[in-house]
């Protein structure tokens, strides 16, 4: 883990509103992750593990796959990036505007970027929306973006 930075409760989240946290340590993800996560999803297409097959493609090898990249969050937002103290309890509720607009290869680093956009008040707590979006080195474009939106319970 980094040295991510440390907001305590609700208070602590409203001063960072708008204010970058990123770039983040960066993870590298190789083709054995990759191969678990088929695992353990069920997602076994070619493009992910065919090594040989993915070499013909314009992306000249396999792929991480776009739900791998996102399940970082965990890892990347709320372990290296930033850690949210003096709440309760601290529930996923959901994505907004998921895309993934690029590739990222496997064997590529990837980092994270995010902002707190907004924090609401929403029975029994509060809605926290972030922007994040997730970078592979060397990729022209972001291989995830999207707004995580998490509920805080005192």
């Amino acid at each position: 883990m980094g040295n991510p930075r440390v907001v305590q409760g609700i208070e602590g989240l409203r001063a960072i509103i708008g204010e970058p946290l990123g770039p983040s340590p960066g993870r590298l993800v190789d083709q054995a992750a990759v191969a678990a996560f088929a695992d353990v999803t069920g997602d076994h297409q070619w493009i992910h593990l065919d090594v040989e097959r993915a070499r013909a493609t314009p992306f000249g090898g396999t792929i991480i796959h776009g739900y791998f990249v996102l399940s970082l969050v965990p890892t990347l937002l709320f372990g290296e990036l930033l850690r949210i103290e003096g709440v309760g309890t601290i529930l996923n509720y959901g994505l907004d505007k998921l895309r993934f607009p690029g590739i990222a290869k496997v064997g590529s680093t990837i980092s994270c970027r995010a902002t707190l956009e907004s924090l609401t008040p929403r029975s029994p707590g509060d809605l926290a929306v972030f922007n994040v979006s997730f970078h592979a080195d060397g990729a022209e474009k972001p291989s995830c973006v999207a707004q995580v939106l998490l509920l805080l319970l005192p």
